[in-house]
């Protein structure tokens, strides 16, 4: 009779548990609402009874009725900042929502993720919400957090926050004394294709492939991921097909009679970029010639060979004994023991690396044959190794849409469409690294990208605020190639939108030893932009803008625009250069006048062409009265 009270007991608390209305993940504890705006409440409800909310800030009832499959929703709109206040939710059990804000919410998102240092004094009227990194190949009605929902901003909290995003939250609250409320939605190194939708992708040329693709597939995760797996397929074949180590399907290169005589030599372990092999991603043979002892011979034999990246393929006297397409793992091996003879035997390993170093790495004793743990003959030391194939002018492997995060529309499924019916004021934007090297897409996507986001929230003037890519690598004085400019120039574009704003970071961010500093003040200069243009705040400092410019002999002259009372710079000023039509740009003398600058240089009599802080890490450093760093900039389009 007890066990039955138990499981009696148990099953009410079952079906009361099931009878509670369930919440998406944006409605918990904690949470902050847009001050002003309409927030459409939405749920299920098992019980599918009349759904009653009553909000602390109003005291009305607002009822809704479930549909067939029991879910509701209804449009509740907010008053002026303020709080805490409950929210009861009852579909005849209640469901309480305690500690609730009303105030300004902003969406920090991207691939910039630095995270906050963990000592900070507690903000209760600063909410942060951390969305878990996820994919979807069709958009999603929900997404998951990665702390049980909304959390006051406190030094536990705060973990794996972004800083930049915390450090922006922290200076509105400061500023405007509301409530503050912060959602992180990130991904490093992820490019803004996967941040955008179908529909943002959907008249750009450079996506046509993807977006006609996945038209044709009905949007069917099963089917795109099949046509993946067949795209995988056909790529990785075509690497067997320019592979100079195969012919007509045979590893030619791991026969032990090929001759390995010319070629080059490589002490292992070590990645091959340490070794003479720079920036070479693609296939490479290794070979070694061993004597195998009398003793071992129609026994197994355990070969270990450290870590290989990324993949490899190992033959013991040209047959294959194992292969690994995990990348960065230790790769141990059975030789079976009708293959051992006493004698010469051949070890050859095909390596392929698709990304940063490649080659067999690791400890000079995790490198070795034995038996049974004993008797071991090390493999460190001089290999004969041959390019077989490189990947420069390959087309990159194809994309998993399931598990990539850089394929087109996956983060902004999973990550980004869930959140489109929860008011926003703003969104803060902080990626472009990703995109290096697409420059000349990157400018139509981002602003297809901002314009699509604002359709999706159903809000045409919503403030989308970005950061400007930092500096990058070693100083060069003439970079008229460089990648990192190409893309800070395409980001520029967005600001032909309206309620946009760009933060120029080339000042700061030019050491590990000042990460604090640097994102702390990224996070200042974004929230500045906000108070100026959301907030009008009319103090708030400008950044100076390039205006046009005039030629006058062998002198260009600049003109600038919000520079308040003149420049603020070093002398000599750094970071102009010049071309005249030969298009051989050289470092100009720089006269600053009230507000204009004047650039010449004794190699270009004639100049047309001007170009500041274009290199991939710049070094002028030209402010305007603000404080704030004049944005790189070039006159041509060469």
């Amino acid at each position: 009779m007890k066990k039955q009270m138990i499981l009696l007991g148990m099953l009410m608390a079952f079906c009361m548990t099931e009878a509670k209305v369930t919440l998406p993940a944006l409605f918990t504890d904690n949470m902050i609402l847009q001050q002003k705006s309409n927030v459409i409440f939405h749920g299920h409800s098992s019980t599918k009874k009349e759904v009653i909310i009553t909000t602390g800030w109003s005291k009305h009832p607002y009822t809704t009725s479930p549909d067939k499959e029991g879910n509701w929703r209804i449009e509740i709109p907010t008053p002026s900042a303020g709080g805490p206040y409950e929210i009861i939710i009852s579909d005849g059990d209640k469901h309480i929502l305690q500690n609730i804000l009303i105030g300004e919410i902003w969406l920090y998102t991207g691939e910039c993720e630095t995270e906050t240092p963990i000592d900070i004094a507690p903000q209760p009227y600063i909410r942060l919400f951390q969305t878990k990194k996820e994919i979807s190949l069709v958009p999603k009605k929900d997404l998951h957090t990665t702390q049980e929902g909304w959390k006051e901003c406190t030094s536990k909290n705060i973990t794996g926050f972004p800083a930049v995003g915390y450090f922006f939250a922290s200076q509105l609250q400061k500023t405007l004394k509301v409530p503050v409320g912060i959602i992180s939605c990130t991904w490093k190194d992820t490019p803004a294709e996967a941040w955008a939708s179908y529909d943002a992708l959907e008249d750009l040329p450079s996506y046509n492939k993807e977006t006609e693709m996945l038209e044709s597939l009905e949007f069917n995760p099963e089917k795109i991921e099949a046509e993946y797996a067949r795209k995988r397929e056909k790529w990785y074949q075509a690497l067997y097909e320019h592979d100079m180590g195969w012919c007509d399907d045979h590893q030619v290169w791991a026969e032990p009679d090929y001759s390995d005589e010319n070629w080059k030599t490589m002490e292992l372990p070590g990645y091959w970029e340490d070794k003479g092999m720079k920036d070479f991603d693609g296939v490479v043979w290794f070979r070694k010639t061993i004597d195998i002892p009398r003793n071992w011979t129609r026994k197994n034999i355990t070969i270990n060979l450290g870590n290989i990246a990324d993949e490899s393929i190992v033959y013991y006297n040209g047959t294959e004994i194992g292969r690994n397409t995990k990348a960065d793992v230790s790769c141990c091996y059975k030789i079976p023991y009708k293959l051992v003879k006493r004698g010469k035997a051949v070890l050859t390993i095909r390596v392929t690396n698709y990304k940063s170093k490649g080659g067999i790495y690791g400890r000079p004793e995790d490198m070795k044959l034995s038996i049974q743990g004993k008797n071991l003959i090390s493999l460190a030391g001089e290999w004969k190794y041959l390019s077989g194939l490189s990947l420069s002018g390959i087309p990159p492997i194809p994309i998993s849409p399931e598990s990539n995060p850089k394929y087109p529309t996956g983060l902004f499924n999973a990550m980004i469409h869930p959140l489109t019916f929860f008011p926003l004021q703003g969104i803060v934007w902080h990626q472009g690294k990703s995109n290096l090297g697409s420059s000349d897409e990157y400018a139509d996507l981002f602003m297809s990208l901002i314009a699509d986001w604002r359709d999706k929230w159903q809000k045409p003037q919503m403030p989308f605020y970005f950061v400007q890519l930092s500096n990058h690598g070693k100083k060069e004085e003439i970079q008229d190639d460089s990648d990192w400019a190409a893309i800070r120039e395409a980001q520029a574009q967005a600001l032909h939108l309206n309620h946009t704003g760009m933060v120029v970071t080339t000042d700061i961010g030019k050491g590990k030893s000042n990460t604090f500093q640097s994102t702390l003040e990224t996070g200042l200069r974004l929230s500045q932009l906000a108070l100026k243009q959301t907030y009008g705040k009319r103090k708030m400092p400008q950044y100076p803008v390039y205006k046009s410019y005039s030629i006058e002999g062998n002198t260009l002259r600049i003109h600038f625009e919000n520079l308040g009372k003149g420049f603020l710079h070093p002398d000599p000023v750094r970071g102009f250069i010049i071309a005249g039509t030969d298009r051989i740009f050289y470092p100009a003398t720089v006269t600053v006048k009230k507000k204009e600058i004047i650039v010449q240089s004794p190699d270009v009599p004639h100049p047309v062409a001007v170009r500041y802080n274009w290199a991939n890490h710049t070094d002028g450093a030209l402010f305007g009265a603000s404080g704030l760093p004049v944005a790189p900039f070039r006159t041509d389009n060469w």
